[in-house]
């Protein structure tokens, strides 16, 4: 299974990119390989009337998509919401329909003991708008993240670690679902 990884955040050190280092290390012993989205910060602003013109950044985001078996999302909470790269990524895949009934696991983390709740929602309703097909296992909010995890996606907590399974397994079930389905 090969599964597209997109942080919300572009920071270097990125709590959120290292929740999805570690669940790629847990996915590998699942048979599920992760492939890590860079670019986020190349995407022009989404305008509808700029959607035919072929950006570059663009095309690669939904060709990313499209072959991925799945997307896993991991979200940092800004001002109540998702990040405006994140936001701004998604609002590309909107008219183009490769989301559509795609497999998401949605996972916010914050250093706050909300685990970025604000920015969960507003993830869940954009992946709503979009059609993607998000199993309730396959959703987690990460409060308390630095306790958590070290920067390098070490895993600090056994029952974090025990969430982070349980979210890839509800994720692998969707996706072999799916799979099932087209086929």
């Amino acid at each position: 299974m090969k599964v597209l990884a997109i942080s919300g955040s572009l920071k270097s050190d990125s709590s959120n990119t290292a929740v999805l280092r570690a669940m790629s290390k847990l996915a590998a012993e699942m048979k599920m390989e992760f492939i890590f989205f860079e670019g986020l910060d190349a995407l022009p602003h989404f305008s509808p009337e700029r959607d035919g013109d072929h950006h570059a950044a663009v095309n690669h985001l939904r060709a990313e998509v499209k072959k991925a078996d799945g997307v896993v999302i991991c979200t940092p909470e800004y001002a109540f919401g998702v990040p405006g790269v994140l936001k701004n990524a998604l609002d590309w895949l909107v008219s183009s329909g490769e989301m559509n009934e795609k497999p998401v696991a949605a996972i916010s983390a914050s250093p706050l003991p909300t685990g970025g709740n604000k920015a969960h929602a507003s993830l869940m309703n954009t992946l709503t708008a979009l059609g993607t097909s998000v199993a309730e296992g396959a959703k987690l909010m990460i409060p308390a993240i630095k306790k958590k995890i070290d920067a390098n996606g070490a895993i600090l907590d056994t029952e974090f670690e025990k969430d982070l399974r349980n979210v890839l397994l509800a994720f692998q079930e969707t996706i072999t679902k799916h799979a099932a389905i087209i086929q």
